[in-house]
């Protein structure tokens, strides 16, 4: 997916894609008991985000802690499949799933039966150490699972898959650098769209890691994917990203 694919996807030439954090879901431990409530919280933060302006939203079981490091059980993709379609009732944006900490053929079940646009897959390749212990990248049956979910009639790439490379809250297995990391992640795993993030939720991306990954990935989009807020937004549009 070029940058400039990228900004016709999101009718912006500087896109802003909103995190919708749901509440805890059925099954995980903080749940409350009330999934009208979830379903209801995830259309009032898409109405609030497309309202400031956002040119996208995502949708993500950020409050299920602690995550199931692949995947996750059928309650789970049941409960977000509502809270996503709510959300893609509520607002005319693109709209994309990230079901954690890694189930990312969950997230395009999800994205099938609900016409979300992308998903965020945090592992597409390689292997990351982390708190939910190693996960390895499951790109293989990823692409193949989408290719049989849009069947064989389509040409184009269909639901997009936004993956992160060096993803937070871990460390690569055999610490491959940042750059060989991305390409890889593109002309292997086949990533539409590449993530950079910082070392954990709402940490500001480090600019030179956006440089070196651009330069990796000259020909596809790129994401900075945390500490994007009111103080950083100036600095983080001059990065050199989609």
């Amino acid at each position: 997916m070029s940058p400039t694919e990228f900004r016709e996807l999101f009718r912006s030439e500087a896109p802003l894609i909103g995190m919708i954090h749901l509440p805890p879901l059925p099954g995980s431990p903080r749940y409350g008991g009330n999934a009208a409530a979830v379903a209801a919280h995830a259309r009032a933060e898409a109405h609030l985000l497309a309202e400031a302006g956002f040119d996208g939203l995502l949708v993500e079981n950020f409050n299920d802690v602690p995550f199931y490091p692949e995947r996750v059980p059928p309650e789970t993709v049941a409960a977000m499949a509502v809270a996503v379609r709510e959300v893609r009732d509520a607002v005319a944006i693109p709209v994309g799933v990230n079901v954690l900490r890694n189930d990312g053929a969950a997230a395009l079940a999800i994205a099938a039966a609900t016409g979300a646009a992308f998903i965020r897959v945090n592992v597409l390749t390689g292997a990351m150490v982390t708190d939910q212990g190693l996960i390895q990248g499951r790109a293989h049956e990823l692409l193949r699972l989408r290719r049989v979910l849009e069947g064989t009639e389509r040409h184009d790439a269909g639901c997009r898959i936004f993956a992160d490379v060096h993803v937070k809250h871990a460390q690569p297995l055999g610490a491959p650098s940042l750059s060989q990391a991305a390409e890889e992640l593109v002309g292997r795993g086949l990533a539409d769209a590449v993530i950079v993030s910082g070392v954990g939720t709402g940490k500001p991306t480090d600019p030179g890691d956006a440089v070196i990954a651009r330069a990796a990935v000259l020909e596809t989009a790129l994401i900075m994917g945390s500490g994007v807020n009111a103080a950083t937004i100036g600095s983080c549009l001059e990065a050199p990203t989609a």
